[in-house]
């Protein structure tokens, strides 16, 4: 086995494939498959996270189509999603791809630093409509990943990855980064886009520092002291691409990011990554998506008040301008940041008559 360390790589966009690989990598997938039991007919790059080091092939083999995916994560990292997977196929029989042995029975390879493994390729998945039935679907469907996902208790190798009592300090961070993209846009205010920062940057972090302290007025304490177990896994990149329709129901792929977590927040990613996908905020649309995956996986009161507080985060101008942070000048050179702002902002607008709408719909659900 090559013993090369596998690390990020750039692509050039001018002589490289959109999914380019570097050979040293290419050889060592090649290598990898001879531990498994089957014989390749064809491999394809399927995507790839040059950043960070990570990939995904479509194999054809004598025994079917299969996936190959190299885990950009630590090795012990990717032990405990490995684990989850396998503990929801073998287990609570999930519509998730079931991971192949290797030839001594292991569920993947080591090489190059990093974990590779294979799993059976579902052909008959396809993306449910990007409409509200859609996203009832995929609410569903998460509300079930998360009811299975209970009680998941990683091998004894894995590193423990839980998120359950990070909630304070992940809401102060927003508060603090805050900060950071006020300074970064002072230092270059000359730039097109740093007085658009400005002039919004502060009724965000008022949104963040109020949401900080309904975390702390809130039950989220001994909610999360009932531990990892209790609560079970987050998906952490849950979408229209990692939540599939199947001959048999939804299935969910892609699971090497899970991680302990009070499940709700999967939830709230997806609600703010639709609304920004609307351009506005809807009622009907979030009431709709919050009672799909209450029949699966049921929210009481103290839950959908923690939904609330999570939704009342300016999350989506966070997530967008902490870019910012690694090149400050490409960044903010950059029209488009100009017009993403505003559609922040614009969008922004109609979150809080709609929270302040649905606030009291779970009032004596236990």
């Amino acid at each position: 086995m090559e013993q090369q360390l596998i690390v990020p790589w750039e692509v050039d966009e001018l002589t490289q494939h959109e999914f380019y690989v570097p050979e040293y990598i290419e050889r060592m997938a090649q290598d990898v498959l001879v531990h498994y039991d089957f014989s390749v007919q064809s491999i394809e790059i399927v995507t790839t996270k040059p950043d960070k080091g990570g990939a995904i092939w479509k194999i054809e083999t004598s025994a079917g189509p299969k996936s190959i995916k190299l885990l950009h994560r630590r090795p012990t990292r990717s032990m405990f999603s490995l684990g989850a997977q396998e503990y929801l196929v073998d287990v609570k029989e999930a519509r998730v791809p079931a991971i192949v042995k290797t030839k001594d029975g292991k569920n993947y390879v080591e090489a190059g630093g990093k974990l590779w493994f294979v799993a059976e390729w579902i052909e008959s998945l396809v993306p449910v409509t990007k409409d509200l039935e859609g996203a009832k679907h995929l609410c569903h469907a998460l509300g079930e990943f998360h009811a299975l996902t209970k009680g998941y208790v990683p091998p004894p190798q894995a590193e423990i990855a839980s998120r359950v009592l990070k909630w304070p300090k992940n809401y102060q961070k927003m508060v603090n980064k805050m900060d950071w993209f006020r300074n970064i846009a002072k230092a270059y205010e000359d730039l097109p886009a740093s007085a658009h920062i400005l002039n919004v940057v502060d009724q965000f972090e008022e949104q963040a520092k109020r949401s900080v302290e309904m975390l702390n007025q809130s039950n989220y304490l001994e909610m999360a002291n009932l531990g990892n177990e209790y609560w079970g896994l987050v998906h952490q990149d849950y979408g229209w691409s990692n939540g599939q329709m199947g001959s048999n129901g939804m299935w969910i792929i892609d699971l090497d990011g899970v991680a302990y977590d009070i499940p709700i927040r999967d939830l709230r990613k997806l609600i703010t990554g639709t609304m920004a996908d609307l351009f506005r905020w809807d009622a009907t649309w979030i009431r709709e998506m919050i009672k799909a995956y209450h029949e699966a996986n049921p929210i009481s009161q103290d839950l959908y008040n923690i939904l609330m507080i999570d939704l009342s985060l300016p999350n989506e101008f966070y997530k967008n301008i902490k870019e910012v942070v690694y090149e400050p000048e490409v960044f903010l050179n950059d029209p488009a940041v100009i017009t993403m702002i505003q559609t922040i902002v614009d969008t922004d607008q109609t979150k809080w008559p709609i929270l302040e709408e649905i606030k009291d719909d779970w009032k004596g659900v236990e």
